[in-house]
């Protein structure tokens, strides 16, 4: 199925002589997208001044919605190891499809009371998806500090000698400890640089225990040896081994140090399964939350822009586009061909209609402002918003 993409547009009444979701039904054709009711309340329009305030407001906290729902699938998608098709059933409003929401949007009165004024509005829209950007950013990260902690540990149970814990494998019978003068020493030696070690080790450094080394265990690439040398030469010896390569592994025998380590991994999957479950949660709820905020914003979007372009008294029409990206184009020319008259003569336009070199700095003034601009700075003569979810 082809993702789908979503236009919200608003058209004056009075350019209607029929239904005009009707009329745009065939202005945007059967083939090309289904056109949906969308009702936007009527709001406090306060002043022109505040007005146009509000729309560049909008455009940013649009662009942040936008950003929002985008992190909040990243999260998923990673969360969920790149399916896609997993990530898609976790990505719900009120545990219902996204698309079932926007087709049935409404208005949530009750959170968002339509008596108070636009700043104040978009003021709490903007601290509820701040709340939630963080929210989820925050439990990703716990979960992603627990996943590096984990792979950490099982690294240590399961790498290579240069890495792996020793615990499990160097037997306390070969160390010598709690002697005054004397201490052993691991070094991982690389397989090839197995027969120079053992010509080498009791002469790199001086006072090291003569025919002492004695292989501890090998795997694929290393071969882990103990060593004894005087305490007081201990520091040359092991320089001395880390120039040739060799690696000094730092142990201190613990009793009970391996199940103590079994333990610990256990206890760090366990939590990290926890913390996985929480994160899913989150990551739903962020969905949920974000695009709930973002439809919000998109309907202050178009009722701004509606009464900065078609002016008082408000009586318009506002429609939903089901589409998709690839027939969104064809929406938008058969949309230019039906109302581009609506622009009047405020643009110079070529035979085209697309906005004259000489009107660009004005075409980029109603961007900054927040009003429709399609690509390359085209004005659009009517109320258009694309979006679609990631």
């Amino acid at each position: 199925m082809p993702p789908s993409q979503y236009i919200l547009v608003s058209l004056p009444l009075r350019i209607f002589d029929d239904d005009p979701l009707t009329s745009l039904a065939s202005t945007v054709g059967r083939d090309n997208g289904e056109v949906l009711p969308f009702t936007v309340p009527s709001f406090k329009i306060g002043t022109l001044d505040s007005l146009v305030q509000h729309a560049d407001d909008l455009a940013k906290l649009n662009g942040a919605c936008e950003a929002a729902v985008g992190k909040v699938a990243d999260s998923l998608q990673g969360l969920l190891d790149g399916d896609e098709a997993k990530a898609e059933q976790h990505k719900v409003v009120n545990d219902k499809p996204t698309d079932h929401y926007l087709r049935s949007f409404k208005w949530d009165k009750v959170r968002y009371r339509v008596d108070r004024p636009l700043g104040d509005l978009i003021d709490n829209l903007q601290r509820e998806l701040q709340t939630i950007d963080n929210d989820v950013k925050g439990k990703f990260n716990q979960y992603n500090t627990a996943k590096t902690n984990l792979a950490a540990l099982e690294r240590k149970q399961t790498g290579n000698l240069s890495t792996r814990s020793l615990t499990p494998i160097v037997d306390p019978k070969l160390l010598v400890q709690d002697s005054e003068y004397l201490e052993t020493h691991l070094i991982v030696v690389p397989t090839n640089a197995r027969k120079d070690f053992l010509r080498s080790y009791e002469t790199i450094a001086p006072m090291v225990v003569p025919r002492s080394s004695v292989q501890v265990a090998q795997d694929d690439e290393f071969t882990l040896f103990a060593v004894t040398t005087f305490k007081k030469t201990s520091a040359d010896f092991l320089q001395k081994c880390r120039e040739q390569k060799w690696t000094p592994r730092q142990y201190k025998y613990v009793e009970g140090g391996k199940e103590e380590e079994q333990l610990e991994l256990e206890r760090v999957s366990k939590e990290t399964k926890k913390v996985w479950g929480e994160a899913l949660l989150q990551g739903r709820t962020g969905w949920s939350e974000s695009v709930m905020i973002w439809a919000h914003v998109m309907t202050l979007c178009v009722f701004v822009e509606t009464v900065l372009r078609y002016g008082l008294p408000l009586d318009f029409v506002s429609a939903l586009v089901k589409t998709t990206p690839k027939q969104a184009k064809k929406v938008k020319s058969n949309l230019d061909s039906s109302y581009s008259y609506l622009g009047g003569n405020a643009f110079g336009r070529d035979k085209h209609g697309r906005v004259t070199k000489d009107d660009a700095a004005l075409t980029s003034e109603m961007a900054a402002a927040g009003m429709s601009v399609g690509e390359g700075h085209e004005y659009t003569a009517y109320v258009y918003y694309e979006f679609d979810f990631p």
